[in-house]
């Protein structure tokens, strides 16, 4: 699918959608009780009918009625209805499941589509073959066959934090306790956070008995538990960039309590000059100039595709490090968006773990862009355009059905000019 993005200066108030982070959480948990949960303010991406289809396969009843889930979770983990796992893209879905899926004790398979069986599970492969369990992994598919064990984990702390959350929602269930030691630096701890947050909603404690020690009491259960997701605010900084750069816009829907790491987004538009007033439902974002700045990116690296965008119509050099996961994701996002904003003639250029902007005001882009097969590849270059001076043309714009389907819609109603090609 190819859109049309023109020059639009947008106003008014926009609702972010729930948090994809939140729901995987919410929804896994739901499955793994022995009962009813209501989850409420669901958004159905791809990402998110990737696992709830994982946990039906696992035994879990889940119905939709609009935005809710009425789920009625597993008995034990005897009743698998299906041994092929399709993750669909979702990394989390799939880094989730892989320690999950392996308490059925049967062999399981799984697999995925576009770049998501290439990215990398060494941290499971490793764990799997010291417990001297099987994991295999090729191009097309992971198969598993035997149930992790107890242990004191160690692992490195610059990986994704998907792994050690895959591990939280396992251990519990095991009869002896267990550790999960992080090397540092420690990055995304604040996923890691919102893992504990969400166990603890469904009756498991874990918890930091050090800073980077997390223990783990094993033979615990999940308890049933109504759980309304909050706003998300990944997406919450699509349209917060946008207003800093183009027109004030009331952003609603977001906690402003969260522990979302992705809430960083409040902090740098700050430190980029820009003025950001808490409402009593979100945030109004008020138009400036902004000014280029350092941006560590550690702990929220699904930020790093708007940033870039940002970082383009900011005045001086804006520094992003810590940014080397970008490499790792649905695209290489530090490449596509070099590539990409190129096109607009942008001064951008990058290291393995840094990227470097020096912004303007005014842009052109005179060739078609192209979406990487990534939802915020697409949504970052669809807010460039939105801000440049002539109109843009973006093809693969299909992609943003993995977090965000409706997001065309959504600048459509801020009066943004979209059209769909």
């Amino acid at each position: 699918m190819k859109v049309k993005i023109k020059p639009s200066t947008c106003s008014g108030s926009i609702t972010i959608p729930p948090s994809k982070s939140m729901a995987h959480r919410a929804i896994i948990c739901a499955s793994l009780t022995n009962g009813h949960s209501v989850i409420s303010n669901v958004d159905y991406s791809q990402d998110i009918l990737a696992t709830i289809q994982g946990m039906r396969k696992l035994g879990a009843l889940i119905k939709q009625d609009g935005h809710t889930l009425h789920i009625d979770g597993i008995c034990d983990f005897q009743h698998i209805k299906d041994t092929h796992i399709h993750c669909k893209e979702s990394g989390s879905t799939l880094r989730f499941f892989i320690p999950i899926f392996s308490l059925c004790n049967q062999p399981i398979t799984f697999s995925g589509e576009g770049r998501l069986m290439q990215r990398p599970q060494k941290v499971y492969e490793e764990i799997f073959q010291k417990q001297g369990l099987p994991f295999l992994q090729n191009n097309d598919e992971i198969c598993i066959s035997s149930s992790l064990k107890p242990d004191n984990f160690v692992l490195k702390g610059d990986i994704s934090s998907q792994f050690i959350s895959g591990l939280l929602f396992t251990l519990p269930l095991l009869k002896e306790d267990s550790t999960i030691q992080i090397l540092p630096p420690f990055e995304s701890r604040s996923y890691v956070q919102l893992t504990l947050q969400m166990l603890e909603a469904f009756g498991i404690h874990a918890y930091f008995k050090e800073e980077n020690l997390i223990y783990i009491p094993g033979n615990q259960t999940y308890k049933p538990c109504n759980y309304t997701v909050e706003g998300d605010f990944s997406q919450f900084a699509f349209f917060a960039v946008l207003a800093s750069i183009q027109n004030d816009l009331y952003i609603k829907g977001v906690n402003p309590s969260s522990r979302q790491g992705d809430k960083q987004i409040l902090t740098i538009l700050k430190d980029f000059g820009i003025q950001v007033e808490e409402k009593k439902k979100g945030y109004l974002v008020r138009k400036g100039i902004p000014k280029g700045s350092y941006i560590d990116l550690g702990n929220c690296p699904d930020l790093g595709p708007i940033l870039c965008v940002l970082g383009m119509y900011a005045q001086k050099e804006t520094h992003i490090a810590h940014a080397k996961r970008l490499r790792m994701k649905e695209s290489d996002r530090i490449l596509a968006m070099e590539e990409e904003l190129h096109k607009f003639h942008v001064d951008i250029r990058s290291g393995e773990d840094d990227i470097y902007i020096r912004g303007n005001q005014t842009y052109v882009c005179e060739k078609e862009l192209y979406g990487h097969n990534d939802h915020r590849i697409v949504m970052a270059l669809c807010i460039a355009g939105l801000c440049a001076n002539k109109e843009i043309i973006i093809d693969g714009a299909q992609a943003i059905n993995k977090s965000y389907p409706s997001f065309f819609e959504d600048i459509i109603s801020i009066q943004g000019k979209v059209e769909y090609i």
